[in-house]
C-alpha cells in the first residue's frame, strides 16, 4: 500500500502549485491548507487539477477505453508491440491495472476540498458547485476502482465481495495516512451513490454537447448514478434515474436530442461530441511532444498519421454485429497495415481531429441513457418500454424499430450497447456486470464468469506493506 499512501500525500502537496501566488509563501515548507487555500480560488484550482487525472493514459486516455474491448470480443491485435498482448489472451495477471494510477491523488484532492472549503471566504454558489464537482469526481474514480477490482453487488463468485480501501477524509502527509482493509462492494456502492446524490443537489445544469460538459453538471451526475444503479442491480432506480437525467438534458423519449444518422460519425471529430454528457478536454499543452504518437487512442486505433502505431482493429465478431444500414458501421474504415494478415479496419472514433493525434475523451454520451433505461426496464418486466427506448436509438442510427421479446430482447439490448460503444470501454464490463461469460474473438477461448481472471491481482508490494490487504482469489 506504499504507493497508495505516497500518492495521497504527494497529491495534497503538489496541488499547492496550481496557483502561482501560492509559491510566494516563505518558507516553502510552511505550506499548509490554511496558506494554500485561503479562499475559494485555491479550492477551484484544486478541483481543476482533479479534472486532469482522467486523461492519463493509464485511465481514460487509453487503458479504460481499449482494454475492456480487447479483453472481450470487440478488438483484435494486429501488431505485436507488447501492448495488450496478454489482455487479448486473458493471460494470468494481464488485466486493467489502475491501482497505482493518479486516481488516489484525485480522490484525496476531492477529500481536501470537501473537508475545508466551508471554512474559507468566497462566493457561496461557487463553493456549492465545487463541492458538487468533488462529490462527482470522487464517485467516478471509486466506481472505476470498484468495477475493476471487485464484483458487482449480487454477482459475487463464492461470496467474494471486496473492492478497494475507502477513504473520505483528506490525507495531508504521512502522519495522516494509515493502512486500511478493502471495503465491501455494498459499502463502496453506498458511498458512490451518496456522493452522486450530493452532486445532483449541488451542481448546475448544462446542455448536451456544449462546453458545459467539460465540467460535471447535474445531468452528468444523474447519468453516472443511473449507470451505477444498473451495475448494482437496482433496476427500478436505474430506469427512474435515466429518465431524470434525460429530462435534465432535454432528451425526449422518441430520441429527439440524439444526433441525426448523417452526423453520427462526424460527431467523434467534433469537440465536444454533440452527444456528450461528460467529456474530458485535452489541449496540446496537456501533452508532451511524444504523448500522442506513443500513447493516444488515435495512434493505437487508426493510421491517419504516418507515425501511428495502429496496433488494434475491429474483430470479425464485432463487424458481424452491425445490421445493414446501421450508421455506426461507418465508424470503421477498411485499410491495410504492413505485417497484418487480411483486411483491417481503422477506428473513425479516434482520428486525432484536433491535430497531431489530439482529441477529447467522451466519458458519457446521451445514447447510454436510452440503453440504461431499456435494460433496466427489461429486467423489471417492462418489455414495451425497453423496446420503445431501443427504437428511439435505432431510428437515430438508421435502423428500424425493435420488435424482439424475451431473451431475444435482452440480446438485442446487449448488441446495441456493443455497437454503440465500440472502443469506448464498455464491452468487458457489460458482460461482467451481468454475470456472463466473457466471449472472445477469433480462436481465443471464452473466459467463464467463475474464472479468477475476471478480477485483477492487487500490486504485490502493496500487499507486503499492508497486512490488512488481501489479494483477489486465484493470486495467492
Amino acid at each position: 500500500m506504499k504507493n497508495y499512501i505516497k500518492v495521497l500525500a504527494l497529491g495534497a502537496v503538489m496541488i499547492f502549485t496550481a496557483c502561482e501566488d501560492l509559491l510566494d509563501t516563505d518558507p516553502r515548507q510552511s505550506l499548509t491548507p490554511e496558506t494554500g487555500f485561503a479562499d475559494v480560488s485555491g479550492y477551484e484550482a484544486l478541483i481543476f487539477a482533479a479534472y486532469g487525472q482522467p486523461r492519463g493514459f493509464n485511465i481514460y486516455g487509453q487503458q479504460l477505453m481499449m482494454a475492456p474491448e480487447i479483453m472481450a470480443d470487440n478488438l483484435r491485435i494486429i501488431a505485436n508491440t507488447g501492448r495488450y498482448i496478454g489482455q487479448e489472451a486473458n493471460a494470468d495477471r494481464a488485466h486493467m491495472g489502475i491501482w497505482n494510477g493518479a486516481q488516489w491523488g484525485a480522490i484525496n484532492e476531492a477529500n481536501i476540498l470537501l473537508a475545508g472549503i466551508d471554512d474559507v471566504e468566497g462566493d457561496e454558489d461557487l463553493k456549492t458547485r465545487l463541492k458538487g464537482e468533488a462529490h462527482f469526481l470522487r464517485a467516478l474514480f471509486y466506481f472505476d476502482f470498484a468495477r475493476i477490482y471487485g464484483y458487482e453487488p449480487g454477482q459475487e463468485v463464492n461470496g467474494w465481495n471486496l473492492t478497494v480501501p475507502l477513504r473520505t477524509t483528506p490525507t495531508l502527509g504521512f502522519s495522516d495516512a494509515d493502512f486500511r482493509e478493502r471495503a465491501t462492494n455494498t459499502e463502496m456502492y453506498a458511498q458512490i451513490e451518496s456522493d452522486l446524490q450530493m452532486a445532483i443537489s449541488m451542481l448546475p445544469t448544462g446542455d448536451v454537447g456544449s462546453a458545459d460538459i467539460y465540467r460535471a453538471t447535474k445531468g452528468a451526475a444523474e447519468a453516472l448514478l443511473a449507470r451505477v444503479f444498473l451495475y448494482g442491480g437496482k433496476n427500478s432506480e436505474a430506469a427512474a434515474m435515466a429518465s431524470q437525467a434525460m429530462a435534465t438534458f432535454g432528451l425526449q423519449d422518441d430520441g429527439t436530442g440524439l444526433v441525426a444518422a448523417a452526423d453520427y460519425v462526424g460527431g467523434f471529430s467534433t469537440f465536444p461530441n454533440p452527444e456528450s454528457l461528460f467529456e474530458v478536454e485535452i489541449r496540446s499543452v496537456d501533452w508532451s511532444t511524444v504523448d500522442g504518437v506513443n500513447n493516444s487512442m488515435c495512434t493505437l486505433m487508426a493510421d491517419v498519421f504516418a507515425s501511428a502505431q495502429f496496433i488494434a482493429t475491429a474483430s470479425d465478431e464485432l463487424l458481424a454485429s452491425y445490421e445493414e444500414g446501421d450508421i455506426r458501421r461507418d465508424t470503421w474504415t477498411e485499410t491495410t497495415r504492413s505485417g497484418a494478415d487480411g483486411v483491417v479496419y481503422r477506428s473513425n472514433k479516434w482520428l486525432g481531429a484536433k491535430g497531431d493525434f489530439l482529441e477529447n475523451l467522451p466519458i458519457m454520451r446521451a445514447p447510454e441513457l436510452y440503453l440504461i433505461r431499456a435494460e433496466a426496464r427489461y429486467k423489471t418486466g417492462d418489455e414495451t418500454g425497453a423496446r420503445a427506448d431501443l427504437t428511439a436509438l435505432r431510428t437515430a442510427r438508421g435502423l428500424g424499430e425493435a420488435t424482439a421479446s424475451g431473451t431475444a430482447l435482452f440480446d438485442l439490448i446487449m448488441n446495441e450497447r456493443r455497437v454503440e460503444f465500440a472502443v469506448e470501454g464498455h464491452r468487458w464490463f457489460d458482460l461482467k456486470r451481468n454475470g456472463m461469460d466473457i466471449t472472445k474473438a477469433g480462436s481465443f477461448e471464452t473466459v467463464p464468469y467463475s474464472d479468477y481472471r475476471l478480477l485483477p491481482p492487487l500490486p504485490q508490494n502493496e500487499i507486503i506493506l499492508n497486512e490488512l490487504l488481501v489479494d483477489n482469489p486465484g493470486y495467492n
